[in-house]
């Protein structure tokens, strides 16, 4: 999971877009995520490799329930142009799991509580554009973001390089700036009505919610 943001939308001017919306309101999230103690270990290196792969397992839980929300807003025809290809993350994951534990990795990871409440909501709230909108925006645009130093950090530290790590290279995307800037249009232009703008903000502070659970579970498992 990627540390990636706001007050409520009552701070964001009334005609900002969603994405400047987004940002504006998961603000104090986002930098809540970045304190917390185990994405500090993860960026200063002190990190057990094993606590790496341990978040690679609560990833892959993750971004198999947010890439099956998406599948169904694509094949329902209501996905707002805002399921891309290029983004799918549970390839990645599961090659960085074999590299990182073998073949029979399925065998050797768990699913932490907080990664439970995570899945659930996301197979709760995922048929819903708005609120699938929202979760889309955290995650991936995360990845896009911070993941990117993040992956540096862990290349560095554990001494991985391409495998173990592609869960952060998007080979499909040949420019990451100019992708995230599409992205965020692709998002302004949803229709929606003020109340479901709100929505989308407020279910992005509850995604940055369990987000910084899972990592606050992977702490205390870690003995950090």
């Amino acid at each position: 999971m990627t540390a990636t943001t706001h007050e409520p939308t009552l701070d964001t001017a009334p005609d900002a877009t969603l994405s400047a919306a987004l940002r504006a309101g998961t603000r104090q999230d986002h930098e809540a995520a970045e304190r917390s103690t185990f994405v500090e270990h993860l960026v200063g290196g002190t990190l057990p490799l094993a606590g790496y792969v341990d978040l690679a397992a609560q990833q892959h839980a993750v971004y198999t329930a947010l890439e099956a929300a998406g599948d169904r807003l694509v094949a329902a025809g209501t996905h707002g142009d805002l399921v891309f290809a290029e983004l799918v993350r549970v390839p990645a994951i599961e090659a960085d799991l074999t590299h990182l534990l073998g073949d029979d990795w399925r065998a050797q990871v768990r699913v932490l509580p907080a990664t439970a409440a995570y899945v659930a909501r996301l197979e709760e709230v995922g048929d819903d554009l708005p609120r699938y909108a929202a979760h889309a925006y955290t995650r991936y645009l995360g990845d896009l973001s911070g993941g990117q130093i993040l992956k540096r950090m862990i290349e560095r530290h554990h001494g991985l390089s391409g495998e173990g790590v592609s869960f952060y290279d998007f080979p499909q995307i040949h420019k990451l700036k100019p992708f995230k800037d599409v992205y965020r249009e692709r998002l302004d232009a949803l229709d929606l009505t003020p109340a479901q703008r709100d929505e989308v903000v407020e279910e992005a502070r509850v995604a940055f919610r369990l987000n910084r659970a899972v990592f606050a579970d992977l702490a205390e498992a870690h003995a950090l």
